[in-house]
Order: structure tokens, then sequence, then C-alpha cells
């Protein structure tokens, strides 16, 4: 079976490996995008990119119901066991650091942005993911600014780049296309974007512009829609 991964609106995404199912930022209960709730999601890993309640979501819920594993920020992972979720559940990370899982290596990357945690707590510093799988080599940007260092990112190569595009929070559209073309991935995919009006995009004119300006295939997705890798 090939890795595949599945956009759940916003920045929540599952990725499918042969044996095993990684579920990143759980925002699903209170998203107005995602085509499921925290109920129907039985992940193995939990990736939470930082502290805002748009991204740790459901993660409480889902981590006590299904045991997974955690993997986020060492803030977030002490402010997740103070939520009752146990602490051998828990994987504390910090920029620039990797772990080795059962499913294949995961390095948290700097992001810039801010992180609290939904109960105003400091939830230390946001991070994307890069993860490293048999087969697939994905980058997770999640919420951040555009930054020189991407370039680095995508030295070793990448087979999917997932970068936010909906402005006021994030990079927006024009930065993005600087983002692809540092990261220089073979496929690029929008996310954290058309939640809500304020980040509202069009992502066709999007996508006509990374084909003007970059080497990268754009991958338009629904809520719900897959991607094989």
């Amino acid at each position: 079976m090939s890795t595949s991964i599945t956009w759940l609106g916003h920045n929540c995404w599952t990725i499918e490996t042969a044996s095993h199912l990684i579920l990143l930022d759980p925002f699903l209960d209170d998203s107005p995008t995602a085509p499921l709730k925290a109920a129907d999601v039985k992940p193995n890993f939990i990736l939470v990119s930082h502290g805002h309640a748009d991204h740790v979501g459901d993660t409480v819920a889902i981590a006590r119901r299904t045991q997974a594993t955690v993997l986020a920020n060492f803030e977030v992972g002490q402010w997740l066991a103070r939520q009752d979720v146990a602490s051998s559940q828990i994987v504390g990370m910090n920029p620039g650091g990797g772990v080795q899982q059962p499913f294949g290596h995961v390095k948290f990357t700097i992001a810039h942005h801010s992180s609290s945690m939904p109960d105003g707590s400091y939830g230390g510093v946001p991070g994307g993911f890069l993860l490293t799988l048999a087969g697939a080599r994905i980058y997770f940007a999640c919420d951040t600014a555009l930054f020189f260092d991407m370039k680095l990112i995508g030295s070793g190569g990448l087979d999917l780049a997932v970068l936010p595009i909906g402005d006021l929070f994030t990079m927006g559209p024009e930065d993005s296309i600087d983002a692809i073309k540092l990261l220089n991935p073979k496929r690029v995919a929008p996310c954290h974007y058309n939640t809500w009006p304020p980040i509202a995009q069009d992502a066709h004119a999007w996508a006509g512009k990374v084909r003007s300006h970059t080497a990268a295939e754009p991958i338009l997705l629904q809520p719900g829609d897959k991607i094989a890798l």
C-alpha cells in the first residue's frame, strides 16, 4: 500500500501508511469545513504543530480515546499531560529535533508564528513537520510566514510540500510562491485557507501562479479528498 494523505480542512490532515494512521492538527468538531468529527478518527499517532485552538483542536479527546502517541513541542506536551493525556503517550520536541517512529522519521522544523494554548497559557514555539516515510518525503509547513531556511528543508528533496496560503495569520499566496521556489517540491498542496472569511483565497488562481512561476505541480483538494504518494 502506498502512502496517502487526506485533507480534513484547515490544517488538519491524515497520513496513512501501510501500517499506521497519523493525524496532524486535529481541528474537527469545531471546524466549519471538516468532513469528519473527532469520534470518527482512530489514529495511532497525532502531530500537533502549536498551541492554538484551531490546531490543538480535539487532540485531548482523541488521544484519551485511542491511546495514540502525540508528538508536539515540549510545552504543548506538558499542557496535554495536565489535561490527563498519559505522559507515556507524549513525545515532547523542539525545532531542529527529530525522532524515529514506527512509521518513519519526524523532524520538528522552525515556523514563524505564535503559540498559546486554548486556556491562554504558554504554548512554546510553533513548528512544522518534515516526515521521511517509506517512499515519500513530506513537509507540512503548518502556520508560518515565509523564511529563507525553507531552502534547507527542501535540500534533501520533497515529494510533497503543504503550505498555508490564507494570509493574515500565515503567509499568503504571493509569499507561498517564493516558498515553493525555495523548497522545490515535486508537488504542493495549499491549506489554512477558506475556513473563515478572513482567510478566504482563490485556490485556482493560486494554482495558476504555481504552474507559471515554479516547477511544482499544484494539487487542489476539497476537504475529504486524498493524495496518493
